[in-house]
């Protein structure tokens, strides 16, 4: 055998180690970032109806109810009816809080307009999740319109149809971008007021890549993006939100953002041109704060923006 042959046969041996050694270390670092992103960090409630029952006294029925979603997992929320034959609002929390983060302005909205309310946690979210990962949108939406499905089966105390043909939805940041993403499916739902939404599942995924590692690494971010999609089986959707908006016809919509949302204010801001029938849509995308950390607002700031939200579903929905 010439010596340059069994040169690079040994060259070739003597690297192979080294190969698998980086081929492994790509592998368990995204199966580690796939499985991160798939299961966010979980935290006890900020507020559940009996510690608030507690300080605002017993007047306050909010119940614990679960239903089917359409691929036959479970979902669950806090419901707290209102009239009879009012709307209903339904509220969707960001990645990786839960629906204690939002329980505050749910509590308002029915305060002022008698409006019936449910509080779902996204799947993946929550203590103890019914659906252990979540898939950052590709089936979030899905749920909301099961979530919807279940609301029309709610009956009143004199056991008649609690609510009426009329839905909102509020949603944050992936809250926001799964109710666009529904409200596609379904012409109930007549007012939208979206708060800080990504241009796409892959922004979404690019920022708790991010978080979970720690590194703002391209190369990270763009094998993500494969792994994930092979993870979730199907169930990741990188639909831009731009295209989606071009399908909403008749909804009024409502696009917030604020100081603190960060790279999510520039992609919000940039939406409200992509909407078929632009009339119907009000922005406020330079708010003091947004709703991503709404729970944790001062006083006067909070109020303001529960306003805000409550003014617009009152509007278009009564």
């Amino acid at each position: 055998m010439p010596p340059k042959r069994r040169f690079g046969k040994r060259l070739i041996k003597s690297l192979l180690p080294i190969l698998l050694v980086i081929v492994l270390a790509i592998f368990g670092t995204l199966c580690f970032i796939v499985f991160c992103v798939s299961r966010p960090l979980k935290r006890p409630y900020l507020v559940t109806p009996q510690s608030f029952s507690q300080i605002s006294g017993p007047a306050l029925k909010v119940t614990d109810e679960t239903w089917a979603n359409h691929d036959r997992t479970r979902a669950r929320g806090w419901l707290l009816k209102g009239a009879e034959g009012a709307p209903a609002v339904v509220l969707l929390h960001r990645y990786g809080a839960d629906r204690s983060y939002l329980f505050n302005l749910g509590v308002k909205i029915n305060e002022t307009t008698n409006y019936t309310i449910l509080w779902p946690d996204l799947r993946g979210h929550g203590m103890d999740p019914t659906v252990r990962w979540s898939a950052l949108g590709g089936r979030e939406d899905d749920d909301l319109l099961a979530a919807l499905d279940f609301l029309r089966t709610v009956k009143s105390d004199s056991h008649n149809k609690l609510v009426g043909d009329k839905f909102g939805v509020y949603g944050v940041e992936l809250g926001a971008y799964s109710a666009l993403k529904a409200s596609r499916a379904d012409g109930q739902i007549r007012a939208l007021v979206l708060d800080s939404v990504p241009r796409s599942a892959n922004e979404l995924l690019n920022a708790a890549v991010t978080n979970c590692t720690g590194i703002d690494s391209s190369l990270l971010r763009s094998l993500a993006v494969p792994a994930t999609r092979i993870y979730l089986l199907g169930a990741y959707d990188p639909s831009s939100t731009c295209d989606i908006a071009h399908a909403i016809r008749d909804q009024r919509v409502l696009l917030l953002t604020g100081a603190d949302a960060g790279y999510l204010i520039q992609s919000t801001a940039s939406l409200q041109g992509c909407f078929a029938n632009p009339g119907n849509v009000e922005t406020r995308t330079e708010l003091p704060l947004s709703g991503m950390n709404l729970s944790s607002a001062t006083g006067e700031q909070g109020e303001a923006y529960d306003r805000i939200v409550i003014d617009f579903f009152d509007r278009y929905l009564r």
